[in-house]
């Protein structure tokens, strides 16, 4: 569905074949005149844009390996340059996808308060509120700083619109991260309850009461308010351990052929909530035979062999693609294409992004609980992870000379820590090799304001530049798009 929205916020920039995967009936709001239809249009409410290219590339997950697969998207985040364009992909591109997806929660919210029986649309009306919360919370963690109760009130955040845009380029406030925060609560905790899992044919791409718990978890730990950050943690996925990926078990089982397809299955216990849209991230193993991406030396930094603390093998599946310098583990799905029509060879790459996992909740329940002083809790579902994540252990049952204990954990660091802090260390050790080639490290450089250091390799493999990105740095925050000036923003970041 298209609708006329201001350009400053919303400009969707497809290339041609893009038309045909995301193709829409012309503007039929009119049309809305049954919960049913509100439930089709909530399928675009989702954002259709991937950050993982950037967002990992941004990280200190890449590094320069000499040469590789060549794209701008790729390059440019490495640089901490602006990606010269709108193509899938880029941060621009992303930013589109986050107003065009509040855009259609917007106009769904409007259908349903609008509507004659609005108890019957109680389920449509709460997940519009809660997608429309968690693209605002999106923008306000890539392109604002991030949330520190100190200086939220004060730091530029990004426009929350709340309502159907019936101007061209209407006027905007970037507000501040607080404000931003609170009216992504607000939404939230009216949405939340009024989820009904029943009403989607495929739960797995909407916001189901697990997804949406997960979303809650991730932003109040986010905000820092870690009890509700436990508290649910622990309503999204209460029985954490049939609930994890299987790494040590059943993916063993699949080859790199295979895994890819199960790793991101609506089927997959471990996967709260999906998201497919244009990418060429995925794509050919793109995320790992671009130039700018894990190297040998940064994959054997993260995947120690054997373990430190625990001791023992990890049962990540890794390889190489194409060469030596192309270490990975191929778990995203790398053959989705969609064929312009049944007989051509050209048409439109697209990727499935993980947007909440089990294994983020169990993450987000530990740091929190890390952080209220229940440091045994924590511990208690680390080990519960790594029982799925040793070669030749049970899960559920990790043994006595691999299991993690306060000792451990603050030898680990030298005894230079308080347990506390050698925990939230760990457990940020622990989310970077989860979640390698996913983007999920650049939010955790976000929240702790770690340093990125990012060399530049030229003939013979000599580093001919260094960068380095301090906690400080305004090339953290992602620069907003120039069109935004149409709506009265100046204030672009950079």
């Amino acid at each position: 569905m298209k609708y006329k929205l201001s350009c400053a916020l919303v400009l969707l920039v497809m290339l041609g074949s893009c038309d045909k995967y995301l193709e829409r009936e012309p503007d039929n709001r009119a049309k809305l005149t049954d919960p049913a239809k509100v439930s089709q249009l909530l399928a675009s409410a989702y954002p259709q844009g991937s950050y993982m290219a950037f967002a990992e590339a941004m990280s200190d997950n890449a590094g320069d390996k000499g040469s590789g697969e060549a794209d701008v998207t790729n390059s440019a985040p490495y640089a901490f340059e602006n990606v010269p364009n709108s193509d899938q992909d880029s941060p621009d591109n992303y930013w589109y996808a986050c107003y065009t997806a509040i855009a259609s929660a917007n106009q769904a919210l409007q259908a349903c308060n609008e509507a004659s029986k609005t108890k019957d649309y109680q389920s449509q009306k709460g997940e519009a509120l809660v997608a429309r919360a968690y693209a605002h919370f999106m923008l306000v963690t890539l392109y604002a700083k991030p949330y520190n109760p100190g200086s939220a009130s004060s730091n530029p955040g990004v426009p929350y619109v709340t309502e159907p845009e019936t101007v061209v380029n209407k006027q905007y406030s970037r507000g501040t991260v607080a404000d931003v925060y609170e009216k992504i609560e607000k939404d939230l905790l009216e949405g939340l309850p009024l989820l009904d899992d029943a009403s989607y044919k495929v739960p797995r791409y909407h916001f189901t009461r697990a997804a949406a718990n997960a979303f809650a978890a991730r932003f109040y730990l986010y905000k820092k308010d870690y009890e509700k950050a436990v508290q649910y943690a622990n309503t999204a996925v209460p029985d954490l351990l049939p609930n994890l990926r299987p790494w040590n078990t059943t993916y063993q089982t699949y080859g790199i052929n295979n895994l890819p397809a199960e790793y991101q299955k609506t089927t997959e216990p471990a996967n709260l909530l999906l998201m497919t849209c244009p990418s060429i991230y995925t794509y050919a193993l793109s995320f790992i035979r671009y130039r700018y991406a894990l190297t040998p030396g940064i994959k054997n930094e993260i995947f120690d062999t054997p373990l430190e603390v625990t001791g023992g093998n990890w049962a990540y599946i890794t390889g190489f693609v194409g060469s030596q310098k192309n270490p990975g583990v191929p778990k995203l799905n790398y053959t989705d294409f969609a064929q312009d029509n049944p007989t051509s060879d050209f048409g439109l790459a697209y990727g499935t992004i993980c947007l909440f996992t089990t294994e983020e909740v169990l993450f987000n329940k530990a740091e929190a609980n890390a952080y209220l002083g229940n440091y045994d809790a924590a511990i208690k579902d680390i080990n519960l992870f790594l029982s799925t994540r040793l070669t030749g252990v049970t899960p559920g049952t990790l043994p006595a000379n691999r299991t993690v204990t306060q000792t451990k954990v603050r030898q680990h660091y030298n005894n230079d820590y308080s347990i506390q802090e050698a925990l939230v260390k760990y457990i940020l050790e622990l989310r970077r090799i989860e979640f390698v080639h996913e983007g999920m490290r650049w939010f955790d450089i976000l929240r702790y304001g770690l340093t990125v250091t990012h060399e530049f390799v030229g003939t013979g493999g000599v580093v001919t530049k260094t960068l380095e990105i301090g906690p400080d740095d305004k090339l953290r925050q992602l620069k907003l798009p120039d069109e935004v000036k149409l709506s009265g923003i100046t204030y672009l970041n950079r």
